[in-house]
């Protein structure tokens, strides 16, 4: 058995989170020649448990579109996180359960097949008929926030002068959860 090093450079770019583990499981393993090499323009996100299996990774959806916009064309991702990385158009995704998963499909012995993104499979109920993004001119921006925050579930807070509550009562049509009166924007 020979040592590996693993160099993450260049050291001015932040690197946290365990969204390396798979990438460095696959690395190590096709440079050991357990596994052959990756198809060029190919991204790996997910964290490995001890017994291999891809876990969720936060934040997927925008290292997905970072990845769409660097050029990367198939991305694997943890099955869990699977839906909402295929949200992002122009790029194969992949789910992967675990590096068993990864290896066999390198191997050419199991194909993965790419998923289609639905955004309507992330959520829960309805939408709210007459409720949506569409009312509002302008504020691309804040638009795009509003439906990149309901297609991941996550937070969002918004911040203006009087009159904005229009546009965050529009978010229920883009998250039905956010209809209910508890939640609040």
């Amino acid at each position: 058995m020979r040592r590996i090093t693993a160099n993450l450079a260049s050291a001015d770019l932040r690197k946290a989170g365990p969204s390396y583990d798979l990438p460095l499981a696959v690395a190590v393993l096709a440079s050991s020649g357990q596994a052959p090499s990756p198809p060029e323009g190919s991204l790996f996100l997910g964290e490995l448990s001890l017994n291999g299996d891809v876990r969720h990774t936060t934040g997927i959806l925008p290292m997905v579109s970072v990845a769409r916009e660097a050029g990367v064309k198939t991305v694997f991702v943890p099955a869990d996180d699977g839906l909402e990385a295929a949200l992002i158009e122009g790029i194969d995704v992949l789910p992967v359960n675990n590096l068993n998963e990864v290896v066999a499909h390198l191997r050419g012995e199991r194909d993965l097949a790419p998923l289609v993104g639905d955004p309507s499979a992330l959520v829960d109920g309805p939408a709210i008929a007459g409720s949506d993004l569409a009312g509002i001119r302008g504020q691309e921006h804040a638009k795009r926030a509003a439906e990149v925050a309901a297609a991941g579930g996550h937070n969002l807070l918004m911040n203006g002068p009087p009159g904005g509550q229009d546009a965050a009562r529009q978010g229920d049509g883009v998250d039905p959860a956010s209809a209910d009166p508890g939640r609040g924007y």
